[in-house]
């Protein structure tokens, strides 16, 4: 059955979402998003209704559902995953590194984190407002795993997905600071994109595409000169907390 907010949750939700926006405040960006890679240039857009990728698509958002709804432990993570700010991802991928991050524990990390995310977040912006493409829940519906959030991303565009993008991202920029670290790492990424799909908020070609836009995102962010002392900083940070 359809789930309908009341005024409360809607109140509660505009807070969550400027708390999400003040979390980035301190961020300064490598790239201006057009100077990041156009994923509209490079990539195609989402999949048309009457074709085998979105019937695919379909498929895989009614496993989504199963999951959600027998499974406890994924729910619980896309639950947690489900929250984007920055000292939240961090706290995700803690265990995975292998390490505490925080701007207080790591602060060369966090600010490697912090603003390698915002710039790479910021890129697909304009193309999911030019795609707009209907969000798997809205499309059926149907609820979600995450109801109170409902009504903000109802009018959203899903393609691609920024929560994927964030937790890829994420595991690529750790994973170079601790290589030893790749497969709990890269697991880890590879989950936060499945559980927006389990969740009901993205289709599974939303995730499949972000995580390509975020590998070429981060490409771009080595070319940065001040991406690059920023990482040199944040492996002699590691290397010394490691000792």
């Amino acid at each position: 059955m359809r789930r309908f907010f009341t005024l409360s949750a809607l109140l509660l939700l505009s807070v969550a979402v400027a708390t999400a926006q003040e979390d980035y405040h301190e961020a300064t960006p490598y790239f201006a998003p057009e100077q990041m890679p156009d994923m509209t240039k490079f990539l195609p857009g989402p999949p048309a209704e009457e074709s085998a990728a979105f019937k695919y698509d379909l498929a895989v958002y009614e496993l989504g559902k199963q999951i959600r709804a027998t499974d406890t432990k994924a729910a619980e993570a896309a639950q947690a995953q489900s929250d984007n700010r920055i000292g939240n991802l961090c706290k995700q991928f803690d265990p995975a590194f292998g390490m505490d991050i925080s701007m207080e524990s790591t602060p060369q990390i966090y600010t490697l984190l912090r603003d390698g995310v915002i710039t790479c977040v910021k890129s697909i912006i304009g193309p999911k407002n030019l795609y707009h493409r209907t969000r798997p829940f809205a499309y059926h519906k149907e609820g979600t795993l995450m109801p109170d959030a409902e009504g903000m991303l109802h009018q959203n565009g899903s393609f691609p997905s920024g929560h994927t993008l964030r937790g890829w991202t994420t595991a690529l920029l750790l994973l170079e600071i601790n290589p030893d670290r790749a497969e709990e790492l890269l697991t880890l990424g590879y989950q936060y994109g499945e559980s927006r799909v389990i969740s009901g908020y993205h289709w599974q070609s939303d995730v499949d595409a972000s995580r390509l836009v975020a590998a070429a995102a981060v490409a771009k962010l080595h070319t940065s000169e001040r991406f690059q002392k920023q990482m040199k900083r944040a492996k002699r940070e590691f290397k010394r907390l490691s000792k």
